[in-house]
């Protein structure tokens, strides 16, 4: 990461898959669900999305400017263009789709299932996502309307 963030936010960051157990527990930690329906009744979105960011994220710069605490702050929390990089990278990493992503923010009733992979990525100074696969071959990516 380059020091468009400003520079307590420069170095490289590694994110890694994490399992379909501890994404659930994460969901499930911060929904909660009519007890009759089933249907979502609330859903605290940005924790659900710090806290897979943080369960992610394996290496940071030696300051670790980085921490849930920060993730999940109103006051001093990271950039907002910075979180939303680190979405995009778990989400893509944790293979998240769009129609998971407008469940888990209340826009819709029902969850897609999802498959996993071995992978990891790293968001480098160009801040794109590199991955490489363990086992696997790469998902070809969805397209989002």
């Amino acid at each position: 990461m380059d020091e468009r963030f400003g520079k307590e936010y420069a170095g490289t960051y590694v994110f890694k898959e994490i399992s379909w157990a501890k994404r659930n527990r994460i969901i499930q930690k911060h929904t909660r669900y009519h007890p009759v329906t089933g249907q979502v009744v609330k859903s605290d979105y940005v924790a659900i999305q710090a806290e897979t960011v943080w369960a992610s994220l394996r290496e940071q710069p030696q300051n670790q400017p980085i921490s849930l605490e920060k993730l999940l702050s109103e006051e001093d929390g990271v950039p907002i263009e910075l979180g939303e990089l680190f979405s995009q990278v778990t989400n893509r990493l944790c293979s998240v789709t769009v129609e998971e992503t407008r469940f888990l923010s209340g826009q819709s009733g029902e969850a897609s299932p999802t498959s996993q992979s071995q992978s990891s990525g790293c968001a480098k100074n160009s801040g794109s996502l590199q991955t490489s696969s363990t086992g696997s071959q790469p998902k070809p990516s969805r397209s989002s309307s």
